[in-house]
């Protein structure tokens, strides 16, 4: 029987002390770098971004204050910024008298902004188009040969990093700062997204193909092409990715 699931569905109310993750959050942290210069509530709002973006936190994740600053040798109030941010930004949400929860990924959530990228992506991938050189390309060729050999090893995790590397890379070759800021304020939920249904949508290789046919119109300084391929393979995308968050809640 399908069940009739609300955001409280998704909560699961424990902090970081009480399970295994305290450990794979402190890994993470010891393991990023290029952080130490910026301010301490700048340093905390990135590092607790990342560590949500990349499931470290996962949805539905309580973080307490406390918690969180001795796990970043800080106090509490650089850190309470950073989470304060991060809800205006819809990664996490405070919840009276327990503290902040990692945000469930909701499906009606994630079709409403793949809507907005969809379009997004594909004016970029048209303004790159008459923007790059062949240097451009081949960087862009290289990652999808990097993408091919990570599909080869089975190592979803590394081509979904991949993944988005290509896709951000052509957002750069827009050269459009404006597009930029609008498209960055939704590529951490997306990237969210696409690690947590990845076991549960079809293998990628359609991606590949669909990056190929890009590059290909990109070659040939085909800016109307480029973009409807584009918007045609992030819409795909968003199929599957939909599918899998409302098969993956059914099962919670």
């Amino acid at each position: 029987m399908k069940k009739n699931n609300t955001k409280n569905d998704n909560e699961k109310f424990f902090s970081l002390n009480e399970t295994s993750l305290e450990k794979d959050v402190l890994f993470f942290i010891d393991n990023l770098e290029g952080f130490d210069e910026y301010r301490l509530p700048l340093r905390a709002y990135h590092i607790v971004r990342l560590a949500i973006r990349d499931l470290v936190l996962p949805p539905g994740k309580t973080i307490l204050e406390r918690e969180m600053a001795e796990a970043l040798q800080m106090s509490r109030t650089p850190v309470r910024e950073a989470l304060v941010r991060l809800e205006t930004e819809g990664m996490v949400r405070l919840i009276p008298r327990r503290g902040f929860i990692v945000e469930p990924i909701e499906k009606e959530d994630l079709k409403q902004i793949y809507e907005i990228v969809e379009k997004l992506d594909g004016l970029a991938v048209s303004l790159a188009t008459v923007k790059v050189g062949e240097g451009e390309i081949n960087q862009l060729e290289s990652l999808i040969k990097q993408q091919e050999e990570a599909l080869e090893q089975k190592n979803l995790k590394k081509w979904a990093i991949l993944d988005d590397q290509f896709h951000q890379s052509i957002i750069d070759y827009a050269n459009n700062k404006r597009l930029r800021t609008v498209i960055d304020s939704h590529s951490d939920q997306l990237y969210r997204a696409r690690l947590f249904t990845i076991n549960h949508r079809p293998f990628p290789f359609h991606s590949i193909v669909e990056h190929k046919a890009i590059i290909a119109c990109m070659k040939a300084k085909d800016s109307n092409a480029a973009g409807v391929l584009m918007q045609s393979h992030r819409n795909r995308a968003r199929n599957e990715i939909l599918t899998a968050v409302e098969k993956i809640t059914q099962t919670d």
